[in-house]
């Protein structure tokens, strides 16, 4: 180890032992009875304008952001890397979403005393059937996402370790640091719950806002021509170094008109989709007021323009020979060819540690250390509020319907124990799953939570739904949609990957995000059927 690493190493576990005493030091902020489960889970409902920005803005920088954008951008995989700049337009259209449907789901929530989203359709439909599949569909759709956070912090851990220690098992010790890491992220949630997401959010966007900004700064300054040099680069090596392109991308500048569909059905259907996600519901449910919820979802689109900028991060890699030493060691860049014996693969092509090389081979070793900690607490922050999520459904619309005289008290032990092992079941993904799938695990996510969109955000605005149209077409959008992703015909590949979120319908409808159609299709089953049976009447209130 050099005396550049011990720097490194000093600076990234000096800052998360910091980290980790403010997640346990938050059970005493705005103290509450952390046996209730409103007060653990949802912090008292107490969080204002800009604590709300910080926490909601956390499941918005996460390594999803850091690192299976700007990697999908620089591979190109599945298909055109430009695709994946969808992620900046649908943040800026998933906060008008959350501007519309948020507020009111808040005061219904605030009124009868709701900690899930799935309480309101328990409490509409009266249906147990139809709550436990919402509920699961929820618990189901985070543990990708939960996955991909894990994804993004073993990416850093491998680039630490790997350029540190010459010759040692990176991918053990990175896996046993991620051990370490996930049982202080469960005790540390155990004890102060969503208040200790809340105040360590604040800590990891100030670290991850000030990795930003230097790097695109620094970077480009020192790239002869700046993002036109990087771009120039990544038009002549990105077809040699990467798979995934068949002639149906000429440059990075310009979307090809085959993805045009894709582009847009991904970009909605994503910005849709966000807030139907427990742990986006969370962060709302917390806030203090509809006023404050407003205000705070108003300053959210400051993280779309990082997040623009983090996409370019993507093609800043093929500007920097020492970060493509580290993304393919086999290819020599200053000829554009691979060493004799090596090709483009996913054996010789490391895409998702484009972001922890790119900053490892800029800076001096003690801001890689401080950027590395913004990134690896990037994924802890949002798995421990998505953990919480999964928590309260399984506990207040799972269990809860087979112990209903359970104690409040009891309640939040339970979530607290299984928010524990909803993080270590998702870290297991780590063992089963290709990292190179990282954002195909997430958009998958996405056509499975999209399934949930007529039973929240319809129940919302209508009281003339039918139950039975409701599971009829949640049953219906949910094959559709595993269907499309088992025979998806992607850019002259047939995948049979689980992971390929897009289904080629071809003219005139063309290439299309495989959640447009699944939820189309449930939307089209709810209609008819409530329009042919009649909406489900309401339930007596109690009296």
């Amino acid at each position: 180890m050099t005396g550049n690493s011990i720097e490194l190493f000093a600076v990234f576990i000096g800052l998360f032992i910091v980290f980790v005493g403010i997640g346990f030091w938050a059970s005493r902020w705005r103290r509450g009875d952390l046996s209730d489960l409103g007060e653990w889970a949802l912090a008292g409902r107490k969080i204002g304008v800009y604590l709300a920005w910080f926490l909601v803005g956390a499941d918005l920088y996460t390594a999803y952001t850091f690192i299976a954008i700007p990697a999908s951008l620089f591979g190109g995989f599945p298909a055109a890397g430009t695709i994946f700049f969808f992620a900046v337009p649908y943040v800026g259209i998933t906060f008008a979403v959350a501007l519309i449907t948020m507020p009111r789901l808040w005061k219904i929530s605030r009124n009868k005393n709701y900690v899930t989203a799935v309480d309101m359709v328990q409490d509409r439909y009266d249906s147990k059937f139809l709550t436990i599949i919402i509920a699961l569909t929820g618990i189901v759709a985070e543990l990708p996402y939960i996955a991909l956070q894990i994804y993004g912090m073993q990416a850093v851990l491998t680039v630490m370790i790997g350029q540190s220690f010459s010759g040692a098992d990176v991918t053990l010790i990175a896996e046993i640091s991620l051990v370490i890491a996930f049982i202080i992220l469960a005790a540390y949630t155990f004890t102060s719950g969503l208040r200790g997401a809340t105040i360590t959010a604040v800590f990891k966007d100030a670290v991850i806002f000030i990795t930003v900004i230097v790097v695109i700064i620094v970077i480009p300054l020192s790239i002869k021509n700046g993002f036109g040099g990087a771009i120039s680069n990544a038009n002549t090596l990105a077809p040699g170094i990467v798979t995934g392109y068949k002639g149906a991308v000429t440059n990075f500048e310009v979307l090809p008109s085959l993805l045009l569909d894709g582009f847009i059905s991904i970009a909605i259907m994503s910005a849709l989709a966000l807030y139907l996600y427990p742990h986006a519901i969370n962060g709302i449910l917390s806030t203090s007021s509809t006023k404050k919820l407003r205000y705070s979802t108003a300053l959210l689109p400051i993280y779309g323009i990082g997040l623009a900028l983090l996409a370019l991060f993507g093609i800043l890699a093929y500007a920097s020979q020492g970060a493509m030493s580290i993304i393919a060691p086999h290819f020599n860049y200053s000829t554009g060819t691979w060493q004799t014996g090596y090709s483009a693969g996913p054996n010789t092509v490391y895409n998702v540690l484009v972001v922890p090389a790119l900053i490892y081979a800029s800076f001096p070793s003690w801001f890689v250390g401080f950027a590395f900690l913004g990134i690896f607490v990037g994924g802890l922050v949002p798995a421990s509020i998505m953990a919480i999520s999964q928590a309260n459904l399984l506990t207040r619309n799972v269990i809860k319907y087979f112990r209903p005289n359970m104690t409040p008290q009891t309640e939040t032990r339970v979530a607290k124990w299984a928010s524990v092992i909803f993080k270590f079941i998702a870290l297991g993904f780590i063992f089963i799953v290709s990292a190179s799938s990282a954002l195909q695990l997430q958009l998958l996510g996405g056509i499975i939570i999209l399934q949930t969109l007529p039973s929240i955000f319809l129940t919302l605005y209508t009281k003339r739904l039918n139950k039975w149209g409701l599971i009829v077409g949640w049953f219906a959008g949910m094959i559709l949609g595993i269907y499309e992703v088992y025979s998806a015909n992607f850019i002259q590949h047939s995948f049979t990957s689980l992971y390929t979120t897009f289904y080629n319908f071809g003219s005139p409808l063309g290439l299309i995000y495989a959640g447009l159609a699944a939820t189309l299709l449930n939307l089209l089953f709810v209609g008819v059927i409530s329009l042919v049976i009649g909406p489900t009447k309401e339930k007596p209130s109690a009296s």
